[in-house]
């Protein structure tokens, strides 16, 4: 795991990033790694998550506090897209377009993250894989930007290591599918680079190697733009 980016602005205080939808902290782990100052926001108690946490509605805490950030990442619960849950017929609300509604709202840039069936919802989204950032896993997420914030899109390494079958203990030479009742927490702990987290966390985290690439390009831009610490 790389050391944090010392980016800070003329008030010598780090630029500060919002997370909302945090989890377990996956994303905001990365952004604390490019050099942001990370608070996570989650409807749910998150007693694992390792940075300043606040307890609330997403997109009511956009909606009233978005803009006093420099920078802000959303994940907005992926089980309304994912095939596992259509299969076992549960229902999961749809935040994707409300999410992006506060965004727009705040002025500040932004990404919304996704998994690949909620792709299609997202507008000219960037995809990164763990093997962009030679991690021994897949994993595709995908980026829509906003505010301001662009992402290019990396190359995409072909795919040449096995996938276990989900809920299977990964064999020699494979990779692990770390979703649903996973197989081998340890070891998912130590390819995502999520060491803090339990079974919960690592199912749908985001690797903090995907946000640290994101989070590196939003200090570029923070500091071309020449923007101050939001106030």
């Amino acid at each position: 795991m790389t050391q944090p980016t010392d980016i800070r602005h003329r008030s010598g205080q780090l630029p500060r990033l919002l997370d909302i939808y945090c989890c377990q902290g996956g994303a905001s782990m990365g952004y604390h790694l490019a050099g942001f100052d990370v608070t996570g926001v989650d409807i749910a108690p998150q007693p694992r998550y390792p940075f300043t946490f606040v307890q609330a509605d997403a997109v009511t805490f956009v909606l009233e506090h978005g803009a006093a950030f420099d920078f802000i990442h959303a994940s907005p619960p992926c089980q309304h897209d994912t095939d596992c849950q259509r299969i076992q017929g549960n229902d999961h609300p749809d935040l994707i377009a409300p999410t992006r509604t506060a965004l727009e709202t705040t002025g500040r840039p932004w990404v919304i993250e996704n998994v690949r069936g909620a792709a299609p919802k997202l507008r000219a989204p960037v995809m990164l894989c763990g093997q962009m950032f030679d991690l021994d896993n897949y994993r595709h997420r995908f980026f829509e930007t906003g505010g301001g914030f662009t992402l290019d899109q990396p190359a995409h390494p072909a795919h040449l290591v096995p996938q276990a079958k989900m809920g299977r203990p990964v064999p020699p030479g494979h990779y692990g599918q770390f979703v649903g009742n996973f197989s081998g927490v340890d070891l998912a702990r130590r390819v995502l680079e999520v060491p803090w987290m339990n079974r919960d966390g690592i199912r749908e985290c985001i690797p903090p190697a995907y946000t640290e690439h994101i989070g590196r390009a939003a200090v570029a831009l923070l500091a071309a733009s020449g923007l101050g610490v939001a106030a």
